[in-house]
């Protein structure tokens, strides 16, 4: 069996990385946390204009015509740069992979072409519907009224959610009914956004709908199905980063551990940094292997839920202790700020939340198999 990647996907992988190695500096990444915002304009520019914001869009609405696959390959050099990365996800993968799956023919003119262009931010608000048993755990319901549809509720922890233009809400529209995904845009009357700070240092947003009228057309989907393979892709697209993440955290602690002198040696040829090292490189193998094995699945249209709760598991489980590992073997070096691997570490703790940990993941995968 090959896991290589094509032709093609090594050539979108350089560029990708190449963007990333150009804008994404430890010194213009200090000016971007340095924002209120914390966005780089430029970096999103420059992602649009080489083509890797349309990579999974149609190309009648300005993408490549490609597929999930050739996203996560983006999504995981943003993982180690690290820059852009709740944006990329809410924007890609949240937003306009299901408007491109579900999405009226309206709907994918008005976002889609934008989002290519680097116009737009779009993200998701899939916090609670990841934990809900169901539609009545739900934060958000959904009135039929004339003309549209009447949304209440709160929704937190909405990636990028400030930036966004738009959120796909997760709905009830009935009491135990099924699950609509609604395009809500975030300047209409009924929607307001509070700031929510977080681990990283990225602010995500409170949503809170208080008689936010939407209208027929902005109903994306009423599928049962869609929700689980909204959810299922960004989960995959979380641990793809992670995955990333934590390759640069260990190729940054390999570095630091081959130069760092004690006694007139490198610290990397003490046996006790050469076993922590390892164990962290067999970690970051885990996440990535199961982080791919999932997109890949969900790329050709397999069933993934299973693999998906495996990596999940890995993303949390494994990457903490591999940062934790690169903290460990940094010594003081590795909590100065002055230094880049604290943000691996901040971004892999926040990611780990995000995707729900690893104990509802090691749950999620019992409910499964039994």
């Amino acid at each position: 069996m090959d896991f290589a990647l094509s032709d093609d996907q090594e050539e979108i992988r350089a560029l990708a990385a190449r963007i990333f190695g150009d804008l994404a500096s430890h010194d213009r990444l200090r000016d971007t946390e340095a924002a209120d915002e914390r966005f780089d304009r430029r970096l999103w520019s420059e992602l649009a204009s080489a083509g890797l914001l349309g990579l999974g869009l149609p190309e009648e609405h300005g993408g490549a015509g490609l597929g999930f696959l050739e996203t996560c390959i983006v999504l995981e050099e943003a993982g180690k740069a690290p820059a852009g990365v709740f944006a990329l996800l809410g924007t890609l993968v949240m937003g306009a992979a299901p408007l491109r799956r579900f999405g009226s023919d309206a709907l994918k003119r008005r976002w889609l072409a934008r989002v290519a262009a680097g116009e737009v931010v779009l993200s998701a608000a899939l916090g609670e519907a990841a934990l809900a048993d169901g539609p009545p755990g739900l934060p958000v319901a959904a009135a039929k009224v004339e003309g549209g549809w009447m949304l209440e509720g709160v929704a937190s922890n909405v990636p990028a959610g400030m930036l966004a233009e738009a959120v796909i809400v997760p709905a009830r529209v009935s009491p135990a009914g099924p699950v609509g995904l609604f395009v809500v845009e975030t300047d209409v009357p009924g929607v307001t956004r509070r700031r929510q700070d977080t681990t990283s240092g990225y602010p995500e947003a409170l949503l809170e709908l208080d008689g936010c009228f939407v209208d027929a057309g902005s109903l994306v989907s009423d599928d049962p199905a869609a929700l689980v393979w909204v959810l299922e892709r960004a989960m995959a697209a979380g641990c793809i980063v992670q995955s990333g993440c934590c390759q640069a955290a260990l190729a940054l602690t390999a570095r630091y551990t081959s130069e760092r002198e004690q006694f007139g040696k490198a610290i990397a040829t003490f046996q006790a940094v050469g076993q922590r090292a390892a164990d962290a490189y067999v970690d970051t193998e885990g996440v990535r292997l199961t982080a791919w094995q999932a997109a890949w699945r969900l790329a050709e249209g397999l069933p993934a839920s299973e693999e998906v709760a495996v990596a999940k598991f890995w993303a949390d489980d494994g990457a903490q202790r591999v940062v934790h590992a690169a903290q460990h073997l940094h010594g003081g070096v590795g909590v100065d700020r002055d230094y880049p691997l604290h943000r691996y570490y901040l971004l892999t703790k926040q990611l780990a939340v995000t995707l729900g940990g690893a104990t509802r993941s090691l749950l999620r995968l019992g409910e499964l198999m039994a």
